[in-house]
């Protein structure tokens, strides 16, 4: 084969692979990126306690937390105890915490949970769906949810859940003034 043959060989195959790219690109739908205002994707996993399988439609007229986290994770660790303080402050006026764990082995989950005293839902997503369809980067993720099941909130990373802006922020959304939002903090 000449050198122009290996040439005119060489940009056939680069065609075909752009070819190929364009093709696969109008096939496939774009992916958005998930943020805040954002309607929050669906979800289903298993609770710890029970072993039922919630879903993010079982959530009626509850503004939630939805906590994506691991028990390997320090950072996780270190924000449950002010989750779980947020929970027992605004629960009793529509406020869920919906803590999905990420782990491999639920029992090793739920006696985690336990050991600790958290008495929040705790779901339990071995799969990593959760991860995928709210597009996390790591753990802990989380995700204030209005009643509508739009995202107001997105946080990487801890925080401390019951400093009195997070408090202030979800206690305007219970009340119905959801005209705030905020990418992190």
């Amino acid at each position: 084969m000449t050198q122009r043959g290996q040439w005119i060989f060489v940009l056939g195959i680069v065609g075909v692979l752009i070819g190929g790219l364009v093709v696969g690109m109008m096939l496939t739908p774009a992916l958005a990126p998930l943020g805040v205002q954002s309607p929050a994707p669906a979800f289903e996993a298993r609770d710890v306690r029970t072993g039922d399988v919630i879903r993010l439609a079982d959530y009626d007229d509850e503004v939630l937390l939805v906590n994506i986290w691991a028990t390997w994770c320090g950072p996780c660790e270190q924000e449950m105890p002010a989750i779980q303080h947020l929970q027992d402050s605004l629960g009793p006026h529509g406020f869920r915490v919906v803590a999905v764990s990420v782990d491999n082995a639920t029992e090793d989950v739920l006696a985690w949970v336990e050991e600790r005293g958290f008495t929040f839902t705790v779901l339990h997503d071995p799969s990593g769906r959760i991860e995928r369809d709210y597009q996390t980067t790591g753990v802990p993720e989380s995700f204030v949810l209005d009643r509508d099941r739009i995202i107001v909130k997105k946080v990487i990373g801890a925080i401390e859940w019951d400093h009195p802006t997070q408090v202030a922020q979800i206690e305007r959304l219970l009340g119905g003034n959801d005209a705030e939002t905020d990418e992190s903090d």
